[in-house]
């Protein structure tokens, strides 16, 4: 995101024409007709509002000047009538803001929507390493400030800057045709004097608010932190020491809002002294003028009313100014996340992936997440098809990583990853990714029903799948149990369920899949022992005529495995069936029989 004081740099400022530019194709779709048509009304609407407030002025000023007349009996008809349309005006200028914004307010909410959808699709589009190495909450902040900017940016420039600048030049042009050309230079330079101060202070009190918020979050801080740890400061007599700490963050929030108070009041002070400065001298030329015969009395009410009508609008300049900034860096930021490269890519008309035999080959692969430390350092091995394999090795031997590289969250710096012979950067990442299942260690849910979540592995699936599906990885039994069965909600990230029957949603949801390569990625390491018998037996038959993959811990899970890989440091150092390594006596036995003495351990001092 840009700093705050950006849109003081000429760059910045260029940066921020460019955000508008690139926010108009959202305001006028091209595909969209009636969208435009309700733009061009409101527009139209815009105008006529302005054209109305404009002429009020007009009558005020004959119906002054009719009951101003001395030595001719005024036509009360006449001066009703200018009342009336006075009135009336006042009113047409309400409707047509009022209609206007009932117009266009599709209009608004139909780009901030486009928008928000645009920035949510190209955010699954980015890759892993994007989402791992940015906060989530800070990713849906900064989407979140960018759509509700829009619709404050538009109404901003659209409803008060734009016909501001309308009424300015209009103000100017009947000031020079009714009073001259020194009427209507007096007015350039009030406003133009009103608009630089105003900016300048609207700078020196956004830095004092920064300032402000960042002491407030600071009392927060050191008031939510000390009252956390009560006891210790208990422990330490600590009261006064943590009185003084938080004392010393509230005396300078203090002092800042003391300070940002006062700017404002400053502000209204400047301000009211050129608006007051420009009414008095316009008056006192009207005065002026009356007394010299060039002018009426009904021009003394003229000029104040066009003035006061001009510097209504004006008033709010510091506000607009400063959510106009603001909108135009959180729309920056949200652009910004549209920019971000796409690491993973489908090659340009990439082919489906099918498969055959779903065979799974790793060929000298080198992989490292950053450019200095490798993690996978030429890894070669094969799955045949239909085969039971597990992969094994001490932390940070790789073990995961081969799972995120076979989804092709990441692509290798070198070698390839294939399937069925095919070259899986090559072909589609849909189509890789629906022939592979995953049961991972921990088993996320959405926050939706089981049935939803079920579903979840294939889209529009049809209940008799769910339920087929809840039968074969054994939740009939919890759903049985439940009120409201397949329609129960599981709660954010699936905590309403134990972390059996997690996995075994995941299971369920596989299986509706039906993908041909399945991967257990440490399925069982979360649970219990008595539940991982259990999900082991779920995850055989599940197993049964596809090829699978298990990374596992536990080496008593995958001890009937048709081969085991066993990597160390991103390298395949031994392979073989359990017997053949334990035989081997190599990192797979010591491994077994430091997991068997710790399960000893375990044992005994249970009894």
């Amino acid at each position: 995101m840009p700093p705050d004081n950006a849109i003081n740099d000429p760059n910045a400022r260029h940066d921020g024409w460019r955000t508008v530019a690139r926010f108009l194709p959202y305001l006028w779709p091209k595909d969209n007709l009636a969208l435009r048509w309700r733009i061009i009304v409101a527009v139209v609407l815009i105008v006529a509002a302005k054209g109305t407030m404009l002429s009020l002025p007009f009558f005020y000023k004959k119906a002054v000047d009719g009951m101003s007349l001395e030595n001719e009996n005024p036509v009360l008809t006449v001066i009703f009538a200018f009342v009336l349309a006075y009135a009336l005006g006042r009113f047409a200028a309400v409707l047509f803001d009022q209609l206007r914004n009932m117009v266009f307010e599709k209009v608004g909410q139909d780009a901030a929507r486009a928008l928000a959808e645009n920035v949510f699709s190209r955010l699954h589009q980015l890759s892993l390493r994007f989402h791992l190495n940015r906060r989530t909450g800070e990713i849906t902040k900064v989407v979140e400030r960018g759509t509700k900017s829009i619709d404050i940016m538009l109404y901003f420039l659209l409803f008060n800057l734009a016909p501001t600048v309308i009424e300015l030049l209009a103000v100017a042009v009947i000031f020079y045709f009714q009073f001259g050309p020194g009427l209507v230079a007096a007015t350039a330079f009030a406003v133009i004097s009103y608009a630089l101060i105003t900016r300048w202070i609207t700078e020196w009190r956004t830095k004092l608010r920064e300032k402000m918020n960042r002491l407030d979050g600071q009392v927060m801080s050191r008031a939510v932190d000390s009252l956390l740890n009560y006891e210790t400061v208990k422990y330490f007599g600590a009261e006064q020491r943590e009185l003084d700490r938080y004392s010393q963050a509230t005396r300078a929030w203090a002092e800042a809002a003391v300070k940002s108070e006062n700017s404002l009041g400053l502000l209204n002070i400047a301000q009211a002294v050129i608006v007051n400065l420009l009414m008095a001298g316009a008056m006192g030329y009207a005065v002026w003028g009356w007394s010299r015969g060039t002018l009426t009395v009904g021009d003394l009410v003229f000029v104040n009313t066009y003035l006061v009508q001009l510097f209504r609008p004006l008033d709010m300049l510091g506000t607009v100014y400063r959510t106009v900034r603001q909108g135009l860096i959180d729309m920056a930021a949200m652009f910004g996340l549209m920019d971000t490269e796409v690491e993973v890519q489908d090659a340009p008309g990439a082919p489906t992936l099918l498969i055959n035999r779903p065979t799974v080959a790793f060929e000298n692969v080198v992989f490292g997440y950053e450019e200095e430390r490798t993690i996978l350092h030429r890894l070669s091995f094969e799955v045949p098809a239909g085969a039971k394999v597990a992969i094994v090795g001490p932390s940070g031997a790789g073990k995961s990583t081969v799972a995120r590289l076979l989804f092709r969250f990441y692509d290798p710096q070198e070698g390839r990853i294939l399937i069925d012979g095919q070259d899986i950067s090559k072909v589609t990442q849909a189509s890789l990714r629906a022939a592979i299942g995953i049961v991972p260690q921990d088993s996320v849910l959405l926050n939706d029903t089981i049935g939803y979540n079920i579903g979840y592995g294939r889209n529009d699936t049809p209940q008799t799948d769910i339920e087929a599906a809840a039968r074969d990885a054994a939740l009939l039994p919890l759903i049985e149990r439940l009120p409201k069965g397949y329609d129960t909600q599981v709660g954010e990230r699936g905590l309403k369920l134990s972390g059996g029957e997690k996995q075994r949603v995941a299971i369920a949801r596989t299986l509706v899949k039906n993908p041909p390569i399945l991967l257990l990625d440490e399925a069982t390491s979360a649970l219990d022992t008595r539940t991982e018998q259990d999900i082991l037996d779920t995850l055989h038959r599940v197993a049964e005529n596809r090829t699978t993959i298990s990374i596992a811990h536990r080496l008593s899970t995958i001890a009937d495995a048709d081969t085991i890989f066993v990597l160390r440091d991103g390298r395949l150092v031994e392979s073989g069936g359990h017997g053949q390594l334990l035989r081997h006596d190599g990192l797979y036995a010591e491994m077994w029989a430091r997991q068997a003495a710790e399960a000893d351990e375990l044992g005994e001092a249970a009894q």
